[in-house]
């Protein structure tokens, strides 16, 4: 929580230590993520796009060093000819800090988000198309190793709920039984992932993919890593298509996998046996209850950590409904594999 100053002083001062000038125009919150938050700003160089940090998220351990690597992956993927709008880098870095505060500049781009209710199969074919693009970078075979299970102590965050009074305690009550197949599923799909490691950026949904006139690019890029593409690929696809808003489109499914798999195809088509792994908003519907019952920095992201955590179960429960169609389409309707 900002206490110092206000988040414009900051702002301030880190446009002007930056080199980018004095700020002539009101600051504006720019829709964005629900980690971070996004500002943009006019001096009189020009205009920007600010990302402030989440202060939780940089107080973790490790948070730095995940960053670090992003930043080193998001070059590699600038330099192969990928549409995204990198940071900017300043005195050779490219995370700025301000009084204990972390920011990311980026000139400002113009074009929009795409409306989740109004993704045509086109839009997902290029989505799918860059997706693969970043994949076919640098794939390997990866040593093979035991995935971590998660091990989600549900039925405590139900009393911790029921504790506090919180308006999540009915929700987790009447869905503890079903998040716990989901984790189970999610947790035997990642025993069966084969052993491939690519560059990935498996937060590249519909709202990290700015459109200007038809071409698409990729922005909030601070969540790349390396990981496994079935995994991503099968996510992404999925959020692509509707299961974020519960209205899942299977034509929309395989022209994200259309597109995918003409840009990198590594053979592999048993998603079916994977499927578990479109569980995994169990992540972060874990993070959104947490928020929920007060680990967060205000009132706003305890807002926001209630409302994800009811939309993050009804998107739990519209896969577990569609579950059987879904492993159908994955079956039936991929593209052959090259030869």
């Amino acid at each position: 929580m900002l206490k110092e100053k206000t988040i414009e002083e900051l702002l301030s001062e880190l446009m002007r230590t930056c080199g980018f000038g004095r700020i002539i125009a009101p600051v504006k919150t720019v829709s964005g993520g629900f980690l971070h938050r996004m500002y943009q700003v006019v001096t009189e160089r020009g205009t920007y796009a600010v990302k402030y940090l989440n202060p939780a998220i940089m107080s973790r351990p490790g948070a730095h060093e995940n960053f670090a690597r992003a930043e080193k992956i998001e070059n590699m993927i600038e330099k192969s000819g990928i549409p995204i709008v990198p940071a900017l880098s300043i005195h050779g870095k490219k995370m700025q800090k301000i009084e204990g505060h972390y920011f990311y500049i980026f000139d400002w781009k113009e074009g929009h988000i795409t409306d989740w209710n109004h993704i045509s199969s086109k839009q997902c074919y290029m989505a799918g198309n860059i997706l693969g693009r970043i994949h076919a970078i640098e794939p390997k075979k990866g040593i093979h190793q035991e995935p971590e299970r998660s091990k989600i102590d549900w039925h405590g965050y139900l009393m911790k709920a029921k504790e506090q009074g919180s308006e999540i305690a009915s929700l987790l009550m009447e869905n503890e039984e079903m998040v716990i197949y989901a984790e189970e599923e999610m947790n035997k799909a990642n025993t069966l992932l084969p052993d491939i490691l690519c560059l990935s950026d498996e937060d590249m949904d519909p709202k990290n993919i700015i459109w200007d006139n038809g071409k698409p690019w990729v922005i909030d890029l601070e969540c790349l890593d390396y990981g496994n593409p079935i995994s991503h690929v099968l996510q992404l696809a999925l959020q692509w298509s509707g299961i974020t808003t519960c209205d899942l489109d299977l034509d929309k499914v395989i022209s994200y996998f259309e597109g995918y798999l003409e840009a990198y195809d590594n053979g592999y088509r048993a998603y079916r046996d994977v499927f578990g792994v479109a569980y995994s908003w169990i992540g972060w519907l874990e993070f959104s209850i947490r928020r929920a019952l007060g680990e967060c920095t205000d009132e706003a992201e305890q807002a926001m950590g209630i409302t994800e955590a009811h939309n993050t179960i009804n998107r739990i429960k519209y896969i577990y409904h569609n579950e059987k169609d879904i492993k159908a389409a994955l079956d039936s309707r991929l593209p052959s594999r090259r030869q």
